[in-house]
């Protein structure tokens, strides 16, 4: 409570929401970067595996499947009866999904990113309103002192907004590209599977 109770004499009134948004930044890192590092490091694993197998998709494999990879493979297995097109279309439907889950939090971590600046701007503007109001009301002489503490405590404001909208936006744009990225791959991995439904052979690539 003590840090609490210092964050609050340091920030004022904004203190609260810039804590939230600096608390909602951090469960998105932790919650975006453990799910994307897990999806990526099992669908590497298992595209190793259906490599050394000659690149196939048997149904029997894929029946209760665990990866992104292997979920989207056994899908297209399944409507083997159908013809190539109307795979083509369920897959993407599929991949629309998987991208929407894949990009789950990221618009919160950019509302986050635009909003704590202005948080902190509003809290330097109030804690500089209330600065002056002292000043104002006070009898004392105005000391270069006294006016540098309640300006370094206005601008703290704007210094801890920034430092949250940091690391939201970063994070909001980096993992943006590493979700693309795994579409990319899903994608690669459902055509080679569509393909291959076809009785077309590709070349295995290690």
């Amino acid at each position: 409570m003590s840090l609490l109770n210092q964050l609050h004499q340091q920030l004022g009134l904004m203190s609260w929401p810039l804590i939230l948004c600096s608390v909602i930044t951090l469960t998105l890192w932790l919650e975006r970067g453990l799910s994307l590092l897990w999806t990526s490091l099992r669908g590497e694993q298992e595209k190793r595996h259906l490599r050394l197998r000659g690149s196939t998709y048997p149904e029997a494999e894929i029946s209760a499947p665990k990866s992104l990879i292997l979920q989207g493979c056994s899908l297209l297995v399944r409507h083997r009866s159908c013809d190539k097109s109307t795979r083509e279309d369920l897959a993407s439907v599929w991949l629309q999904q998987q991208r929407r889950k894949l990009h789950a939090g990221l618009r919160v971590l950019t509302l986050v990113g635009v909003i704590s600046p202005l948080l902190g701007l509003l809290g330097t503007v109030l804690g500089l309103i209330e600065m002056f109001k002292s000043v104002g009301e006070s009898s004392d002489p105005v000391t270069p002192a006294l006016l540098a503490d309640g300006l370094g405590l206005a601008m703290s404001t704007t210094a801890a907004g920034l430092l949250i909208a940091l690391p939201a936006i970063a994070g909001a744009q980096l993992f943006g590209l590493w979700a693309d990225r795994l579409i990319d791959k899903l994608t690669d991995e459902l055509n080679r599977c569509n393909l291959q439904l076809e009785g077309v052979r590709l070349e295995v690539r290690p």
